[in-house]
């Protein structure tokens, strides 16, 4: 019987693009900042955002959108401000540092994203990026 191969080339694929993005992070002075806290402040509207909106756009809970949330606050890159439509409700907004952060995020992930498009050419680029999405959303 074979082995199943595509969760860990999946598994495999997403180390390697978050080691990229690191180092990416890292080219542009940017150190404090994981992948991840990296894909999710680019989730953060420029006029804010609500935390159960950013655990939607993000495909986690609120409980884990808060963690993401309070990491990012502790290290300057957002805050947490009263919702002028909702007194029991917070939103999320950048700070200074999360704003040039998150441009710099955005660069490096399209940095990355581009160097994976000249490696495999454009057209095999969009067929596999087509069917990742495919089989994450279960559509066919």
């Amino acid at each position: 019987m074979r082995e199943p191969v595509l969760p860990r080339l999946v598994v495999d694929l997403s180390r390697a693009l978050d080691r990229e993005i690191e180092e990416a992070l890292h080219d542009r002075g940017i150190w404090d900042l994981k992948p991840s806290q990296a894909r999710n402040l680019l989730l953060v509207d420029r006029t804010g955002t609500r935390l159960s909106e950013l655990a939607q756009r993000a495909g986690i809970t609120k409980q884990r959108m808060m963690q993401v949330v309070d990491e990012l606050q502790s290290q300057g890159c957002l805050r947490r401000t009263p919702d002028p439509e909702d007194a029991r409700a917070k939103v999320v907004r950048l700070t200074a540092k999360g704003l040039r952060h998150r441009a710099e995020a955005r660069r490096a992930m399209l940095g990355v994203e581009a160097r994976a498009r000249r490696q495999v050419g454009e057209r095999r680029y969009d067929a596999l990026a087509a069917m990742l999405e495919e089989l994450s959303t279960g559509e066919e």
